[in-house]
């Protein structure tokens, strides 16, 4: 019987925000990121989106004790969706994998109302330029749709639960590609 393993695409790339065993780089064929908002979160998030000609990096993991509960509690918003042979990784034996998306019809794009938490952004570059570096986090600024949307700069009072402390050069990393995709930040009230 195949190995349950996720692809994580966001926060999940970031390795000090989870314990997932066997974490590792990978490739999602025919899927990209997007920011987007659900009625079941007060804020934007990412999800993967089909896109048949895209590919992501990302990592995948095996899924702790093959329980899915714990991963599917944590990714609460989601639907799990098969992947598997769209997945690109370097293990031997066989898995099955999922990554988790919402559903097309429960997502809208980000607003005022419901913006992206810029500690969320540092999480996930700082995760990409850990396992991509920076050529990485170039591919991830690039292949994720969404960058019009407000953004809230929360990080002197993080509001992602999960947020991590950045080296001054990893700040002015995500800064400078905030600016380059024209990204609107806003003081957080």
């Amino acid at each position: 019987m195949p190995d349950p393993y996720f692809f994580g695409y966001g926060s999940l790339v970031n390795l000090t925000t989870h314990d997932f065993p066997d974490p590792r780089p990978a490739r999602l064929k025919g899927w990209r990121r997007g920011w987007r908002h659900t009625d079941l979160r007060q804020v934007a998030f990412l999800t993967a989106t089909p896109d048949p000609d895209c590919e992501i990096e990302g990592m995948i993991a095996h899924v702790p004790n093959d329980d899915w509960a714990a991963l599917d509690a944590r990714e609460w918003a989601y639907d799990r969706v098969p992947v598997t042979g769209a997945v690109s990784h370097d293990l031997t034996r066989p898995v099955d994998i999922a990554v988790y998306a919402v559903a097309t019809e429960k997502q809208s794009l980000p607003s005022t109302r419901h913006p992206i938490l810029l500690s969320y952004i540092d999480v996930v570059v700082q995760g990409y330029l850990r396992h991509f570096g920076e050529a990485g986090v170039e591919r991830f600024f690039a292949t994720t749709d969404g960058w019009e949307a407000p953004i809230i700069n929360d990080r002197a009072a993080p509001r992602y639960p999960r947020h991590q402390v950045l080296k001054p050069s990893e700040t002015a990393l995500v800064d400078s590609h905030l600016a380059a995709v024209s990204a609107t930040i806003e003081t957080m009230a």
